[in-house]
């Protein structure tokens, strides 16, 4: 094994995505993918369709709303659903295993409705329980990447127009600064470091035209502990799975992907 590519893709259901996942998965054999908005529940995951793609899978699922799943190409151990903390959360949006010599997780940080509602307060707390989970562990020295749709822009560069986002969800002072949190455990946002000046974006509204427009935001991100990040060698978007022309709807993310070195 000369490299490991770690992907995160938010299919946003993957009940009607499923052929357009199997699509990208024969077309870019990621070996550890990161999935987030299942919208089902682990008795209804595709798992022999996957496996039949190469792919073992460990599954937080969740009917109708979130659900998260990793998917790899080498053996999965160690699963683990939720953070463990103890705090009674009936939202299916984290799943951590060992895989391919590292300790992946895949996240789906609540969207938070509104600036200042319940759910964004909510958004809030699931952030200081995600850095507070990750903190040991990098501490620790675990080969850790975290990935996922974290619905946070965190730069301005990650915003097509910052200027009009500006205290808004998705982009708020109060969301940013939950993130920066995050990655002050020991993380590195290694899509950004790999891609310092340029404007990526993983996610685009289905509405007026977004897409086309290139009106995106990068909300979609593969954190990674120091001794992970330091091996990366490529990182990237595939921004072709967002495109809509075609037969098959796509989901309103596309997949961000890291390539690390043995």
């Amino acid at each position: 094994m000369t490299a490991v590519r770690v992907a995160t893709f938010n299919v946003n259901s993957l009940r009607a995505r499923e052929a357009r996942v199997l699509a990208w998965l024969e077309r870019t054999r990621p070996d550890v993918v990161l999935l987030q908005e299942l919208k089902l529940e682990d008795d209804k995951f595709p798992d022999v369709v996957f496996r039949g793609a190469g792919y073992g899978a460990a599954v937080y699922g969740q009917k109708t709303y979130n659900g998260v799943a990793i998917l790899s190409r080498h053996p999965l151990a160690e699963v683990s659903r939720g953070f463990g903390d103890g705090v009674v959360d009936p939202q299916a949006r984290f799943v951590c295993a060992r895989t391919a010599g590292l300790l992946v997780a895949s996240v789906y940080v609540p969207n938070g409705e509104s600036v200042g509602s319940d759910k964004y307060r909510y958004k809030l707390a699931f952030f200081e329980r995600l850095a507070a989970w990750a903190r040991p562990r990098v501490a620790a020295g675990e080969p850790l990447v975290i990935g996922g749709d974290y619905n946070v822009a965190p730069g301005d560069l990650d915003a097509h127009d910052p200027y009009a986002w500006r205290g808004r969800l998705l982009f708020s002072d109060e969301e940013r600064a939950a993130f920066a949190e995050l990655r002050a455990t020991g993380l590195h946002d290694v899509v950004r470091e790999r891609n310092p000046g340029a404007k990526l974006y993983t996610w685009w509204d289905y509405r007026l035209g977004a897409f086309a427009k290139d009106r995106g935001l990068r909300i979609d991100h593969l954190l990674a502990a120091s001794a992970v990040a330091a091996r990366a060698t490529a990182a990237g978007v595939d921004r072709d799975e967002r495109d809509d022309r075609g037969p098959r709807p796509p989901s309103d993310h596309a997949p961000a992907w890291i390539e690390i070195a043995a």
